[in-house]
């Protein structure tokens, strides 16, 4: 099976601008592909997992991977997808995040001479002038055209500012650039891009001419990967400060039954034939695919020792074993009042819950235990002496566990 092949028996693509010439170059591994990433947080959550993993698997088959991180946008804002405008940030933050960014993909590509490359569109996107730029790039643009498509549409009924709207300007002009800089042959991106990465193949080839190839292909379901990423306390992020290691392998434990094995053979580098078999799997078998899911993502993005001690805490806190590795939180003196603390507090300040109110739902519909017993009065309070030493273990619902401590 052909790199290709396996990229769309794994469910990866959606569409394509010229299917014969994309087998060719990544089969050959011919290609110099870009893919684009906003540094809008100092850590990737799992809704990039689909394009980190296209990039490693690309790479092993011999192709360049072109990481494009969006400093210079960042000072804009992309529409695409949104219903409301993204705050802007300071030159500061901005390259912070991107630095955060390259450490993190350095667990799924290898940069360096002749592998992947990190550009940042400050680079060229800050210098442009405003002049040159509506006479050389905005004339190949119609306005008509541009308001078809999708990514504006989203915004119009709340009003689309002319910052946002030169969006797709600026993203086909990164192509552009890339294409006659570093020979980028090839951009891949998620279906609510679409419209954004033709503009960039049409750009190359009104000012290169027909014989200038550049290729686009979408990532299927890319729109529902970014959705992987949110849960109801946040964003679940690559950086064990922001998720352990513990929690990001729960939250692959406990994706749907439905999900599971579309998320194996879309993220592991498990054989097709192996993942092929499980599809027959139902029932308590689900559950073993779920720990399957769960251990080789927690490997790729953590390492093995890590992958290896959440799946033990976890087999151990199902099995009502140790509770060692669970989150935990370590409360001051001052957080308490009077020598107490309430459970809603205690819940707030371990991250379980975002605010009192959603903490109260939770307790009085019954889905909070403090150290094996259910906790159904919101004013239960717990006093230092209970907290001290090993302190308490919270059970939210029936799968999250975490651990609260006096220090």
């Amino acid at each position: 099976m052909t790199i290709y092949d396996e990229l769309v028996a794994r469910g990866l693509i959606a569409q394509v601008t010229d299917e014969t010439e994309i087998k060719e170059l990544i089969n050959a591994g011919k290609a110099t592909f870009y893919i684009g990433f906003d540094p809008t947080a100092d850590s990737l959550h799992v809704g990039h997992f689909m394009a980190l993993c296209l990039m490693k698997r690309l790479q092993m088959a011999g192709n360049k991977p072109v990481v494009l991180v969006g400093g210079g946008t960042a000072y804009i804002g992309d529409p695409s997808g949104r219903t409301d405008m993204r705050s802007m940030m300071t030159p500061e933050t901005i390259q912070h995040n991107v630095d955060c960014f390259k450490k993190q993909m350095a667990r799924f590509i290898e940069f360096g001479d002749d592998k992947a490359i990190l550009v940042n569109n400050a680079d060229w996107i800050l210098d442009l002038n405003y002049i040159e730029l509506l006479r050389e790039v905005g004339s190949q643009f119609s306005v008509n055209n541009m308001l078809r498509a999708e990514c504006y549409k989203q915004r119009m009924e709340k009003g689309l500012s002319f910052l946002e709207f030169n969006y797709m300007i600026m993203q086909a002009y990164d192509f552009y650039h890339l294409y006659q800089k570093y020979g980028c042959n090839m951009q891949f991106g998620g279906d609510d891009q679409w419209s954004n990465m033709l503009a960039g193949t049409e750009l190359i080839r009104k000012k290169l001419g027909e014989d200038a190839y550049a290729m686009t292909i979408t990532l299927l379901l890319n729109s529902e990967g970014k959705k992987m990423g949110k849960t109801v306390s946040g964003a679940v992020w690559l950086d064990p400060e922001k998720t352990t290691p513990y929690e990001f392998y729960q939250y692959w434990r406990n994706v749907g039954d439905d999900d599971v094995l579309k998320c194996i053979r879309m993220l592991t580098f498990l054989p097709l034939e192996q993942i092929d078999a499980m599809d027959k799997w139902e029932g308590a078998q689900l559950n073993e695919a779920k720990e399957i899911l769960a251990y080789e993502l927690t490997q790729l993005v953590h390492g093995k020792e890590e992958a290896d001690k959440a799946q033990a805490t976890a087999r151990a806190a199902f099995g009502g074993g140790s509770f060692e590795n669970i989150p935990e939180t370590v409360l001051a003196t001052e957080d308490l009042a009077d020598g107490s603390i309430g459970i809603l507090t205690l819940m707030v300040k371990a991250g379980l819950s975002s605010s009192n109110g959603e903490a109260r739902r939770l307790v009085t519909q019954g889905g909070i235990s403090v150290d094996g017993e259910k906790v159904t009065v919101p004013n239960t309070q717990f006093t230092a002496d209970q907290l001290s030493g090993e302190g308490v273990v919270i059970k939210k619902g029936k799968k999250v566990y975490h651990k609260v401590r006096l220090g």
